[in-house]
């Protein structure tokens, strides 16, 4: 079984691996052998913190062994992925990529002989929602019921959320003016309003009122922010969002949380006051991370 996206789980799935990271996070001694001698295959395409610190960490804590490789250091950027896929899934237990597109990562799967993460790619991010779902239900002790907001790019983590609450009962509204149409799933997004739990809007004050969280992630796709080719659509993003800014003034009335995948890109879609809000959860969210991995690992592996 691999983790590429939510499709194959059901909520009740979804919800036990959330939480088997509550109880590691509660009760660390119980797993510090649960992936003894195991090891674990980090692949980046693309920069990582939270998601290489996490997994690594996470094996760690595990009893088992995390090697990072660097796609560009290696034959993955010479050969067929899934040649080096197949070679790989021989001598570690698991691999986790994060890869720029999800064509490549479905064909990582096709050659490996064991699980596969999807540590972020362009369409999907379960691993970060896996960590959002810990970190509301240890704050509110329930998914199902729950009314959240999502504020920004309809991106990957976008997708994820999206599938992640209307799998366990959340409802969830988007607020997305933008559609990044290298994220598009016409398939999830059908899913999705069948369980008559997800809807779409640009009305942003509506959307928030009587929310558990707001939660927002950047305009610019990590990998463009600093882009000089991307400056043009940089500039073309920043003039339509600024209207959909989660600062202080939309929050003044509203005791929602407020959650941020990181990294954050202060005073664009979020304003510095509300990054250190009481009401935010961004550090302790982006924390979970740990325990989001070690649940996906041990759902996965064991």
């Amino acid at each position: 079984m691999d983790l590429i996206n939510f499709k194959d789980l059901s909520g009740q799935q979804i919800e036990e691996i959330v939480d088997l990271g509550l109880k590691v996070k509660n009760k660390p001694e119980d797993y510090v052998k649960a992936l003894f001698q195991k090891s674990l295959g980090l692949i980046f395409q693309k920069t990582s913190t939270r998601t290489r610190v996490a997994f690594e960490v996470a094996m760690t804590q595990l009893g088992g062994h995390a090697l990072f490789i660097d796609w560009r250091t290696t034959n993955f950027i010479l050969a067929d992925i899934y040649d080096e896929s197949q070679y790989l899934s021989r001598n570690v237990d698991c691999i986790m990529a994060r890869l720029l597109k999800n064509s490549l990562l479905k064909k990582m799967a096709l050659g490996s002989q064991v699980p596969v993460i999807n540590g972020c790619d362009e369409i999907y991010h379960p691993s970060q929602i896996i960590a959002d779902l810990i970190s509301i239900k240890e704050r509110k002790n329930q998914l199902k019921g729950l009314k959240g907001v999502y504020v920004g790019i309809h991106n990957n983590v976008c997708n994820s959320l999206i599938e992640g609450c209307t799998k366990t009962g959340i409802k969830l509204t988007t607020v997305t003016p933008i559609i990044n149409k290298n994220a598009h799933d016409p398939i999830l997004i059908e899913e999705a309003k069948k369980t008559g739990l997800w809807k779409t809007s640009l009305d942003l004050k509506g959307a928030i009122e009587n929310a558990d969280f707001v939660y927002t992630d950047t305009w610019i796709d990590m990998e463009f922010f600093t882009d000089s080719k991307f400056v043009k659509e940089k500039e073309k993003r920043i003039k339509i969002m600024k209207e959909y800014q989660i600062n202080e003034k939309l929050m003044e009335k509203n005791d929602a949380y407020i959650m941020h995948p990181m990294p954050i890109h202060r005073g664009y879609e979020i304003s510095e006051g509300l990054i250190e809000n009481p009401r935010s959860i961004i550090y302790d969210q982006a924390a979970n991370r740990l325990y989001s991995a070690e649940a996906i690992l041990l759902h996965l592996i064991t």
